[in-house]
């Protein structure tokens, strides 16, 4: 007989696999409860568990699994918007660094140097000794003033703009320094020098054009009668390119050298002053155009001018230069 609790046709656990004869004619003489139903609708497992029948327990297999996967879909969803938000937070903080890089390697606007208010400072002599002109310093975002000449007509008005790592400008200097200093302690020529700083990347990061340029700049500010010294100093002890250069204390240590004793050069250059405006000037002169000059801008140093006409001749050999400065003083009388 079948128990209370079975369902025709199923068997129980013990005779499982184990044919029962003529179960399908057994028949019930007494009806079924409705609580017995719902009951007997579940087979019983090994335990007496009630047992979802195997269609029940294929859709409940699926929404097992769809919810699962439902659960692992939330769970990739927030990873992704995690990551995302990880992601879009990095991508703002590398944003902010290029930013602030940017920024700083443009750099606040600063004012210029006294006495170079023309982005270069103008030497001249009394034929005893060489003086550089008086100018008030260059306000942040001015113009820069260029230099009148209309009263240098009798002289070689010789401009100069130069890279203190510039190779080219310490041959330059070398070959023709001493004799355009004649010229000028004799008051037949003029010399105005622009220091610029094109040649940052080849100083192996120390940024020694610049470094040097402002404890130029500096002297400019504060002992101007001893700039021509400082920038001779400074070409002696040129380094190579693709070198460090000289640090900020072995550059005080040089202009001090070369004559200068005022305390407050020191911290300019240690503190570098005029980088600031030693970056905006030497965009002015890649950018131009460049006063009394028949080139619109500088294209590389030296750039050399003489009563504004580009000298392109040998810059190692001083008959050359100097036949070159009396052809450009000689029309002018």
């Amino acid at each position: 007989m079948l128990g209370a609790d079975q369902h025709p046709g199923s068997q129980p656990p013990h005779s499982r696999g184990v044919p029962r004869p003529e179960a399908h004619a057994v028949t019930l003489n007494r009806s079924i409860s409705p609580d017995e139903t719902v009951h007997s609708s579940m087979n019983s497992n090994a335990y007496g568990k009630p047992v979802p029948p195997k269609k029940d327990r294929r859709e409940q297999a699926r929404d097992s699994a769809r919810l699962m996967r439902e659960e692992q879909q939330k769970r990739d969803n927030r990873k992704r918007l995690f990551m995302r938000g990880g992601i879009g937070a990095g991508l703002l903080a590398v944003a902010a660094i290029v930013a602030l890089v940017i920024v700083n390697s443009v750099g606040s606007a600063a004012a210029g140097p006294a006495n170079m208010a023309s982005d270069g400072i103008l030497l001249t002599g009394d034929g005893s000794a060489i003086q550089a002109t008086p100018t008030k310093a260059l306000a942040a975002d001015a113009k820069p003033i260029a230099t009148d000449r209309t009263a240098l007509t009798d002289t070689a008005n010789i401009a100069v703009y130069v890279d203190y790592l510039c190779p080219f400008c310490g041959q330059f200097e070398a070959t023709n320094g001493e004799q355009i200093a004649s010229w000028v302690t004799a008051g037949n020529a003029t010399l105005e020098f622009h220091p610029i700083s094109i040649l940052d990347s080849a100083s192996a990061g120390s940024k020694y054009p610049t470094r040097a340029a402002n404890a130029a700049a500096c002297v400019a500010n504060y002992q101007p009668d001893d700039f021509l010294a400082v920038n001779t100093a400074l070409f002696a002890s040129q380094p190579k390119e693709n070198t460090t250069g000289l640090t900020d204390a072995e550059l005080t240590s040089l202009v001090k050298s070369a004559g200068v004793t005022d305390k407050k050069v020191a911290s300019c250059i240690t503190d570098r002053t005029f980088a600031s405006w030693l970056g905006a000037a030497t965009k002015r002169a890649l950018a131009g155009p460049l006063p009394d000059a028949d080139i619109e801008k500088v294209s590389g140093t030296p750039t050399v001018l003489v009563n504004g006409v580009t000298y392109t001749g040998a810059l190692d050999n001083p008959t050359t230069f100097s036949d070159f400065v009396a052809a450009q003083v000689a029309p002018a009388k």
